[in-house]
């Protein structure tokens, strides 16, 4: 009985840990994701770091990467940054991918 409880809390901690880099990953690539955007909008230094902010923030909205890329796409349209849908969730698709590499390698 007890090697049963020992493996139900050994999956809870293996749970616990890939929620916890699933969110770090999150975090970072939406970092990313805001500087690639920021230079996108013609943003540099300060204000280029304050919109990533402001993307690693949108991300509390929702569960999910829809508030995100909503987001995204919104300032691209006010803006008139012409990229399509595609080619901002690719983006952000290949930054998740590296910052999952990067965490794993930290």
């Amino acid at each position: 009985m007890s090697s049963m409880k020992d493996r139900e809390e050994g999956f809870e901690r293996k749970f616990a840990i890939d929620e916890e880099l699933r969110f770090k990953a999150a975090a970072r690539r939406n970092k990313a994701l805001g500087l690639w955007a920021a230079e996108k909008l013609g943003k540099a230094g300060d204000d280029a770091e304050a919109y990533a902010k402001q993307v690693v923030l949108a991300d509390i909205e929702e569960a999910g990467d829809h508030d995100v890329f909503r987001k995204i796409r919104k300032d691209f349209d006010e803006a008139g940054v012409v990229q399509s849908d595609h080619q901002i969730r690719r983006t952000m698709d290949d930054l998740m991918a590296q910052a999952i590499e990067q965490i794993k390698n930290t």
